[in-house]
C-alpha cells in the first residue's frame, strides 16, 4: 500500500498541476544516483520558467505489485516535497515505469504551493 504522505503545512493552499516537467541537463544529484535512487534535478523547466530547487523537505516511495503475478513488491514512484528558491512548495515524483515507454516523461510536478 503506498504510503499517505502527511499534509503540508498551513499556508497557501495546495493547487493540483500533475504536469511533466523537463529537468536542466546536469543538475542532478549524482549522490542520490549512487545510492541507486534517481538523481533529484537541482532546476528544471515548467511551462518556459526554470525553477530552481533551494532544499528537500522530505522524500517517500510509492509501491505496487509486481505486473507479471509475482510475489515482489516494487517501487513505482519517487516522491519529493522541495521548497523553490523564489519559496514555492512543489510535490514532484520521478515515475519507474512511465506509460508511454521510452521517450516519456518520468519527472512530473504534481502540485505547487505558492
Amino acid at each position: 500500500m503506498p504510503e499517505t504522505p502527511r499534509a503540508m503545512k498551513a499556508g497557501p493552499p495546495e493547487r493540483l498541476v500533475s504536469e511533466p516537467i523537463e529537468p536542466l541537463a546536469g543538475s542532478f544529484d549524482t549522490a542520490r544516483m549512487a545510492a541507486g535512487g534517481p538523481g533529484l534535478p537541482r532546476a528544471f523547466v515548467w511551462r518556459g520558467e526554470t525553477l530552481e530547487i533551494a532544499a528537500v523537505v522530505r522524500t517517500w516511495r510509492e509501491t505496487g505489485p509486481c505486473r507479471h503475478g509475482s510475489p515482489e513488491v516494487y517501487v513505482r514512484k519517487h516522491w519529493f516535497e522541495v521548497t523553490t528558491r523564489a519559496g514555492a512548495v512543489l510535490r514532484l515524483y520521478f515515475d519507474r515505469q512511465p506509460r508511454g515507454g521510452r521517450g516519456a516523461a518520468r519527472w512530473w510536478l504534481f502540485s505547487i504551493r505558492a
